[in-house]
């Protein structure tokens, strides 16, 4: 399986970068970044883009690839209405109708984030935006499209945050995750988002939309602790 990965300098986006390196399935991840992610690896290939809003110059790089892993993503926090929405779903569209373009065998995970409003009317903006580029996703006729939607993640295996504040936290929680592990239904980790993304690219999920919960059972199902 070949990937293409955006979001790598990310939380998300390095855990899924360090789940790609750890699998055999995975044989070549093309990393693409404004900046380069700082990981050398034979895996490892970078495509420095700086307009994400248009592939055109590089959109045949596309045909090679299996999966994408779309991990990145903008708090809304200080951000008005028309920025959030052409950060979330103007610029997660713009990549996916390029590839799909080019490549409509692919399969495409999109990460999301729990209390996602699938019915894009209720009150809660961001939710409402998610939503809108969820369902936008899941229309679009590739191979397979999977919605990624973790509550609370634990960056673990050496990943942080960029922001200090979030990082601040997590260091904070780091020593009660053994017990917060004990609501899967809430809380999850860098590494088991990696994981369980992979799985889903190579075998696909009975639902298209995977919660903190469905994203915990199957990476317990790539440690061989449970069968899905």
């Amino acid at each position: 399986m070949k990937a293409i990965l955006f979001g790598a300098t990310g939380m998300v986006g390095s855990g899924v970068l360090q789940a790609c390196l750890d699998d055999s399935r995975v044989e070549a991840v093309l990393v693409v970044g404004r900046s380069a992610c700082g990981v050398s690896h034979p895996k490892v290939q970078e495509l420095l883009h700086a307009d994400f809003f248009d592939y055109t110059a590089i959109q045949a790089r596309w045909v090679a690839y299996d999966v994408c892993f779309f991990c990145l993503g903008v708090s809304s926090v200080g951000m008005d209405a028309a920025a959030y929405r052409r950060m979330t779903y103007d610029l997660t569209l713009a990549a996916a109708r390029s590839m799909l373009a080019v490549n409509p065998h692919l399969t495409f995970c999109y990460v999301s984030g729990s209390g996602t409003d699938s019915s894009e009317q209720g009150r809660v903006r961001w939710a409402r935006v998610k939503g809108e580029t969820e369902n936008a996703l899941l229309a679009l006729p590739f191979k397979a499209a999977y919605m990624f939607r973790p509550g609370y993640i634990q960056p673990l295996n050496g990943v942080r945050s960029k922001t200090r504040l979030y990082q601040a936290i997590y260091d904070v929680v780091a020593p009660l995750y053994p017990l917060l592990r004990l609501m899967p239904r809430w809380v999850t980790s860098s590494s088991a988002i990696g994981h369980a993304m992979i799985r889903v690219a190579a075998e696909g999920y009975p639902s298209p939309i995977l919660e903190s919960l469905d994203i915990n059972r199957v990476a317990r199902a790539e440690r061989g602790q449970e069968t899905l």
